[in-house]
């Protein structure tokens, strides 16, 4: 099953399935197949022609895939034009939503800073 240029895992229930589209979130997965009347537990196979067609049509109400992404980089690239505080912690690549960066924040930085010791070379014993 593919909707809007994406395969829907077929061995996993439709709810978790759904995730697999890039803006669709667990929360929404269940709002869609609400909307559509569909069984939360069924798996891809077991979805007939017209539930497919109802799950893509209440999955195309929302901006997923490309558009969702090219709205979130223009945002993005937005606050960097105007220099504002998150679009200069943007540019710097560091954390934008107030975390602490003496520790932590590995994944955002990069792991090539290492933590140091404390300065002082143990003394060798005789």
């Amino acid at each position: 099953m593919r909707i809007s240029g994406i395969t829907i895992p077929d061995t996993k229930r439709l709810e978790y399935a759904l995730t697999a589209i890039y803006g669709i979130g667990l929360a929404r997965s269940r709002q869609i197949l609400d909307t559509a009347k569909v069984a939360h537990d069924k798996k891809g196979p077991a979805v007939t022609a017209e539930e497919e067609n109802r799950i893509r049509k209440a999955v195309e109400s929302f901006k997923i895939e490309g558009d969702l992404k090219r709205e979130v980089s223009g945002n993005i690239k937005r606050l960097k034009d105007i220099k504002s505080y998150r679009g200069t912690r943007h540019l710097k690549g560091l954390p934008s939503r107030g975390q602490r960066t003496k520790t932590n924040s590995r994944t955002r930085r990069g792991n090539v800073r290492k933590t140091m010791g404390s300065g002082k070379r143990k003394t060798e014993k005789k």
